[in-house]
C-alpha cells in the first residue's frame, strides 16, 4: 500500500451539511484513485441523504441533507466502502482532446517558462501535449481542471504579481501544475496558450466539459485555426 494513503480515513465537518472525507496526506496517483473509486462507489450506493459527492486531490465532500442524514450516520457506510476499495471497479476514463494554440498573443509567458527551464519555445510547446493528463479535480473557478502529470521540465512558479483579468481559455503553468482557465477571470498562473473550447457552458444541459477522474490530452494549433474555431465560443 501507499504509504501516502491512510490506513483509514479521516473525516472533519464541513458547515452545517458538508463532511470532509481524507484518504491521504499527498497529492499522488494511488491516493487520487482511491477518492476516484470511494466516489464512484458513493454516488451508486445511493445513500439517503446524500445530495452530491465532489472529488479534489485527496478527499472528497460529501454533501448531505441534514434533515435526513448526518455525520454520525454517514461515517459507518464510508468505512465499509473503504474496506472494500480495492475491489471497486470504476468506469474507464474518458479521454478528451483540447485544441490549444501556443504562444504569441494567447501565450505571453511561454518565453519566460522556456527561459526558466533552459529549453526553447518549440520544447515547451511539445512537453506539454505530449503527456496524457489525469484530471484530479475541479476548482477555483467552474470547471477549471487541475491536471497530473506535467513534466518537471516545465515547472515554473508562478507570477510574481497576478493578473486582474485572464482570458477564458488560457492555458496556463503553476509550479508543477497545468491547468485551463474556464472564464475570464484573475490569476497568476504562466499563460502559455489559449484554447477556443469553451469548458463551461451553463446554458448546456451538462455545464462542465469535463470531469475528475477523466484524462485529456493537448493538441497544438495555428493561429488560424484557434480564429476559426473560436468563432461562437470563447468570449475573449
Amino acid at each position: 500500500m501507499n504509504r501516502q494513503r491512510f490506513d483509514q480515513p479521516k473525516f472533519r465537518l464541513a458547515g452545517d451539511r458538508g463532511l470532509l472525507v481524507e484518504f491521504g496526506d499527498a497529492i499522488a496517483p494511488a491516493i487520487n484513485q482511491t477518492v476516484r473509486a470511494m466516489t464512484f462507489a458513493l454516488e451508486m450506493a445511493a445513500v439517503p441523504g446524500v445530495r452530491e459527492v465532489i472529488p479534489t486531490y485527496r478527499s472528497m465532500v460529501v454533501v448531505y441533507d441534514p434533515l435526513t442524514t448526518n455525520p454520525s450516520l454517514l461515517q459507518p457506510r464510508i468505512l465499509s466502502l473503504y474496506g472494500k476499495v480495492a475491489r471497486i471497479e470504476t468506469p474507464p476514463p474518458k479521454e478528451s482532446v483540447i485544441p490549444v494554440c501556443y504562444g504569441g498573443e494567447y501565450g505571453p509567458d511561454i518565453a519566460f517558462v522556456a527561459a526558466h527551464n533552459h529549453i526553447g519555445i518549440d520544447d515547451v510547446i511539445r512537453l506539454h501535449s505530449e503527456p496524457c493528463y489525469p484530471i484530479y479535480m475541479l476548482g477555483f473557478s467552474p470547471g477549471f481542471p487541475f491536471l497530473g502529470g506535467l513534466s518537471e521540465k516545465l515547472h515554473t512558479p508562478r507570477l510574481t504579481s497576478p493578473r486582474t483579468r485572464v482570458p477564458a481559455g488560457s492555458v496556463g503553468i503553476a509550479n508543477n501544475q497545468t491547468g485551463i482557465y474556464p472564464i475570464a477571470s484573475p490569476g497568476g498562473w504562466q499563460l502559455i496558450g489559449r484554447s477556443p473550447v469553451r469548458l463551461f457552458d451553463p446554458e448546456r444541459p451538462n455545464p462542465f466539459l469535463l470531469r475528475a477522474g477523466d484524462t485529456l490530452r493537448f493538441e497544438p494549433i495555428t493561429p488560424d485555426e484557434y480564429r476559426r474555431r473560436a468563432v461562437g465560443g470563447q468570449d475573449d
